[in-house]
């Protein structure tokens, strides 16, 4: 029974995310990961368990050694990587230490290679890099953008939604400059979600941008980008130059 005792280490983890498993689930959820064939998510097993339950089950093991953490994130299952994320950003976010944050924050990049799907990357990277980003070095950005692994770009475009939330848009708007010309939709969707995040901080700043930008962004960048906007700005930004 969930609660009754807290998973100890990366076998318990795995045995309380079993309990849980839901096959039907599974199989109707591959595609929405891009667990198809030839898709990007190719590869992956799935237990076909709902995300609150996977972050009651994270919540329970917190405390989990950072050994048993890498156990889970270079397993092949979903699931056991998806969760041991999830530890990781509890235990960030409750942490008042500088040190042991940045040390989390080392920990996530050394091991990101289990990070490997939208998902994975969308509830990890605000805090687990981008909490950094706000009083650090922010060069890594550019390392990651620069990658030519996808799940590094969407990295560090996602990561500046910690920047945006206090109101800095710089980076936002250079990285989505950078990353017009990315050959995935998936980098794409992110950037153009981090713009439009961007516009709910400064409408006028997002408009210009795009305006000086539409003629060579990518039409799920733009999509995205304009979602909050008036019909009449939307209409103006999609038409033909």
């Amino acid at each position: 029974m969930m609660g009754a005792s807290k998973p100890a280490d990366a076998a318990a983890v795995e045995r309380e995310l079993a309990a849980l498993a839901d096959p039907e689930r599974a199989v109707w959820t591959a595609p929405y990961l891009g667990v198809v064939p030839g898709g990007y998510g190719e590869g992956d097993a799935l237990l076909g368990i709902p995300v609150p339950a996977q972050r009651r089950v994270a919540r329970e093991a917190r405390d989990l050694p950072l050994d048993d953490v890498a156990t889970l994130l270079a397993s092949p299952v979903h699931e056991h990587r998806f969760t041991a994320l999830v530890v990781l950003v509890e235990r960030y976010r409750r942490s008042r230490d500088p040190f042991a944050r940045a040390e989390l924050s080392r920990f996530y990049l050394d091991h990101r290679a289990g990070v490997d799907n939208w998902d994975l990357v969308d509830a990890t990277a605000p805090d687990l890099l981008g909490g950094e980003l706000i009083d650090g070095n922010r060069a890594i950005l550019g390392e990651l953008v620069a990658s030519e692994r996808l799940w590094d770009r969407r990295i560090a475009m996602v990561a500046t939604f910690a920047l945006i939330r206090r109101g800095e848009l710089g980076e936002t708007f250079a990285l989505a400059d950078r990353l017009m010309d990315d050959p995935h939709h998936l980098v794409h969707k992110a950037a153009g979600w981090m713009l439009r995040e961007a516009g709910k901080r400064d409408e006028a700043a997002l408009v210009a941008f795009l305006e000086r930008h539409r003629s060579r962004m990518p039409r799920t960048m733009l999509r995205y980008a304009i979602e909050r906007l008036r019909s009449e700005q939307r209409a103006a930004l999609m038409a033909p130059t």
